[in-house]
């Protein structure tokens, strides 16, 4: 094999390693997301108490994270914060105990109010407006 065959060869290759993915892809359909209401205004995320699949809400200290959202019963009410970390992108879970939102990944803290208690993280968890009337909450994204 000679030096033209070979680059050719290489060219070819790396050709194929682009355009056969990429049209392998782009014959394929997204199936939607079971759980998201193809008629819900996107602006909102409302929950239903009384749904089974919200039932980890009802007692204190229970939380649900939908669409980045983690909804948390404190006890008190309900609050909605960003569940995405703000150091590297991890979710965030809540311990009831101690009353704040760890992330698993690099041991950032967040309050119930979305400030950092302790870093890496640098910026705050984003707060959204809730509201209850009955079992449903209404969260303003």
């Amino acid at each position: 094999m000679n030096r033209r065959e070979l680059l050719r060869n290489i060219a070819a290759g790396g050709a194929t390693l682009i355009v056969v993915p990429a049209a392998i892809s782009s014959c394929t359909k997204d199936d939607p997301d079971p759980d998201v209401d193809p008629n819900a205004d996107p602006d909102t995320l409302t929950i239903d108490l009384g749904d089974d699949k919200y039932s980890s809400l009802l007692p204190d200290g229970g939380f649900y994270v939908e669409q980045n959202v983690i909804v948390i019963n404190t006890g008190d009410g309900f609050i909605a914060l960003s569940s995405v970390c703000t150091h590297e992108g991890c979710r965030v879970s809540y311990n009831h105990d101690d009353g704040n939102l760890p992330c698993p990944c690099h041991a950032s803290v967040f309050s119930t109010a979305g400030s950092v208690l302790q870093g890496p993280a640098d910026d705050p968890l984003k707060k959204y407006n809730l509201t209850q009337e009955g079992d449903i909450l209404t969260i303003a994204l």
